[in-house]
């Protein structure tokens, strides 16, 4: 990555910072944890998981939202690879995955909307 010759020189040594500069595959990786970002519900839904584990239709009656639509949610969260399902006879359970990427997610959503965790005492 060290070969590229930019068109105006401004004084800057940046070689180091292009030699350490992630694939272009690892910048898609986190487009695609941003893009669970774009809905609110899916972020209150996720946020809610982190902290418990549910099935669909009690996840509809906390979030106030049909079935299909939290099945839509649970969906593309699980295609990420943020919450995990088991399933117990007729019933799936969905929670958080136990992944740095999705504890991540979590304190960047507590962050940005200055909550905490309800286990957590201020």
């Amino acid at each position: 990555m060290t070969d590229v010759k930019f068109p105006h020189n401004h004084g800057q040594s940046i070689e180091n910072e292009l030699e350490n500069m992630p694939k272009t595959e690892d910048f898609q990786t986190v487009a695609e944890i941003f893009k669970q970002l774009c809905d609110s519900s899916r972020i209150r839904i996720f946020w809610f998981l982190c902290h418990c584990e549910e099935c669909v239709i009690n996840i509809s009656a906390f979030m106030d939202m049909t079935s299909p639509a939290v099945s839509h949610h649970l969906k593309q969260l699980k295609a990420n690879g943020l919450i995990v399902s088991r399933r117990e006879g007729k019933e799936v359970y969905y929670k958080a995955a136990d992944t740095e990427k999705a504890q991540l997610l979590h304190k960047v959503i507590e962050n940005l909307v200055e909550i905490s965790c309800p286990s957590i005492d201020n």
